[in-house]
């Protein structure tokens, strides 16, 4: 079975404040990339087994989410185990989501290899234990997204016609960076309130709150998102915890950069 697990952006990321438990609280929108995925293929077998291709992850196969999500399956049904190929395309260390799509894509690919029957509730319970993001991309629409991540309402955002540049530079910012330097702080207004507004007031209003440190210690990740302004992006944010920067134009952009790339039109 071969699924596509495309990975996301976020539109504003609010960090309102820190659990005694060490958690973070958010608010951010996310938003499905369709055009920029891994590819996965998982098929019946009587053990576990995981083979990577495309870009390389630096982690044992055990300690990849794809298998993570195999075992938790596993501690939950009575099934056997599978054989996971995974053409790694999205850029890691890159707030995109890559590694979450990928695990929610192999527990998706479970539940129809062995006829488990689990409704989407279900499979985004399951998806969560896994990380704040995952369980979004059992739904693979656009989310308010509050809690961890995982408390997800449906939100209505027209960006039809618009195109979508995400450029990820050869540097990554780990989450633990990222949320060692956050501060958070609880906002006068609501995101979907916020977004309300024309997308040409966004970019004064609509804040990601991991910006200000990153872009302090990674300053060239701050020069491309002034990069994307300059090019006549209408919006432009750093997504997720970084280090990937994305912008929404009105025409098709011509970019200049030497690091990754990806470009499409929003349908």
């Amino acid at each position: 079975m071969r699924l596509r697990a495309n990975c996301k952006i976020n539109l504003g990321l609010r960090v309102v404040r820190k659990r005694e438990n060490g958690y973070h609280e958010l608010e951010t929108v996310m938003l499905p990339v369709r055009g920029l995925y891994d590819i996965v293929d998982v098929e019946r077998a009587e053990g576990v087994s995981f083979v990577g291709k495309g870009i390389a992850v630096d982690c044992a196969d055990e300690d990849n989410l794809c298998v993570r999500a195999v075992r938790l399956m596993q501690e939950r049904y009575d099934i056997g185990g599978v054989t996971i190929t995974l053409d790694k395309r999205v850029p890691f260390g890159a707030g995109l989501g890559g590694g979450s799509s990928d695990a929610t894509a192999v527990i998706l690919a479970i539940n129809e290899l062995y006829a488990l029957g689990l409704d989407k509730t279900t499979l985004a319970q399951l998806a969560a234990e896994l990380g704040s993001d995952t369980s979004f991309f059992v739904y693979n629409t656009p989310q308010l997204c509050t809690g961890r991540g995982e408390v997800m309402t449906p939100i209505d955002i027209d960006l039809e016609g618009l195109w979508l540049v995400v450029v990820k530079p050869d540097e990554g910012v780990s989450t633990s960076e990222a949320y060692r330097g956050v501060k958070p702080q609880m906002p006068e207004r609501g995101l979907r309130e916020v977004l309300a507004e024309p997308r040409e007031r966004w970019q004064g209003s609509v804040k990601n709150d991991f910006e200000p440190h990153i872009f302090e210690s990674h300053p060239s990740i701050a020069a491309i998102k002034q990069q994307l302004i300059a090019s006549g992006a209408l919006y432009a944010s750093m997504s997720g915890s970084g280090s990937a920067v994305f912008g929404l134009f009105a025409e098709q952009p011509t970019i200049a950069t030497p690091h990754f790339i990806h470009i499409e039109q929003i349908d």
